[in-house]
């Protein structure tokens, strides 16, 4: 995963296809950021300032699992605890198009 490769830009179409018009930021500093819609509960990671899954656990992360859609950034920090099966999307810039990104999409079970 790349900085500044539309991560959070992506979860805003997730939010918005829930209804969640409000603007959203990345949760680099807060970890996570939490959502309601009228049906679901939509969770928004950034774990790149953690070490690994173990700071995961020590903050509760794993609970959310079970309470709604996650969507988590630099999930591959914490891979080794992701329920399965799960969906990874990679996104990598376009080296001859900085407006375009390549996007891999795996179920991984």
């Amino acid at each position: 995963m790349n900085f500044g490769s539309g991560k959070t830009k992506f979860v805003q179409g997730i939010l918005k296809y829930f209804g969640l018009e409000n603007e959203i930021s990345s949760p680099t500093f807060t970890i996570v950021n939490e959502y309601t819609s009228s049906n679901i509960n939509i969770y928004h990671f950034d774990v790149y300032r953690l070490e690994d899954s173990d700071e995961f656990y020590a903050i509760g992360g794993e609970e959310y699992f079970e309470k709604g859609i996650c969507l988590i950034e630099w999930g591959e920090k914490i891979r080794s605890i992701l329920p399965k099966p799960y969906t990874e999307i990679v996104f990598d810039k376009d080296l001859d198009n900085p407006d375009y990104r390549k996007l891999t999409i795996n179920t991984i079970s």
